[in-house]
């Protein structure tokens, strides 16, 4: 051994490795702290990369939500739409309803109050309207008092306007139990207007 390091030359290889060893050191750690600056790099670029990632999904999931949430509100608005056709609808057809009551009752009250003159009588109730005719109306009215307005109806239509007027006109000055004849008049006019309607519909 110290015949060894009694040796120059092996001595100076030694000192020469010993050198490259000791320049060597400083290059190893710099490896070492590159290295590690560089796995921290990777690390940190990883994590901003899934950051990145997850606000990108997180600003689509926020869109869709938004878009859901319109869709929501348009469905709901068209079903509330729906409701109020539904309701008008039913509104109407209780009115179309009402109406078609209204005018089957104003039918069979019309119809009650249109008088029909059979064919077995006509010939009776021209003799009476010629009899009647010929009376002043004074005395037409004190008969007609006692007569129903059915057979009044009957008579007067086989009677000519001008005939009637007077008749009418004596009515309305005439006292009743029940006062002037004037609204019986507006009865038996209604009536009479009602059946030479319905003759006129029947000859035509």
């Amino acid at each position: 051994m110290t015949k060894v390091l009694q040796n120059p030359s092996l001595l100076a290889v030694i000192a020469l490795l010993a050198g490259i060893a000791a320049g060597l050191l400083p290059i190893v750690r710099a490896g070492d702290q590159l290295i590690a600056q560089i796995r921290l790099s990777r690390v940190v670029a990883a994590k901003e990369k899934k950051a990145q990632g997850w606000d990108f999904w997180t600003i689509e999931i926020d869109n869709l939500a938004s878009e859901l949430k319109e869709e929501k509100g348009r469905q709901h608005k068209q079903a509330e739409l729906l409701d109020q056709r539904a309701a008008r609808l039913d509104a109407e057809q209780q009115e179309l309803e009402k109406l078609r009551q209204s005018i089957e009752n104003m039918r069979k009250e019309i119809g009650q109050k249109v008088i029909e003159i059979r064919v077995d009588e006509t010939k009776n109730l021209r003799s009476l309207a010629q009899t009647y005719t010929n009376l002043t109306p004074k005395a037409a009215v004190a008969i007609i008092r006692e007569m129903d307005d059915n057979t009044v109806v009957k008579i007067l239509s086989l009677m000519k306007p001008d005939v009637i007027a007077p008749i009418f006109e004596e009515m309305s000055r005439t006292s009743d139990k029940d006062g002037l004849l004037a609204r019986r008049v507006a009865t038996l006019s209604e009536k009479l207007r009602l059946l030479k309607a319905a003759k006129t519909a029947s000859n035509s």
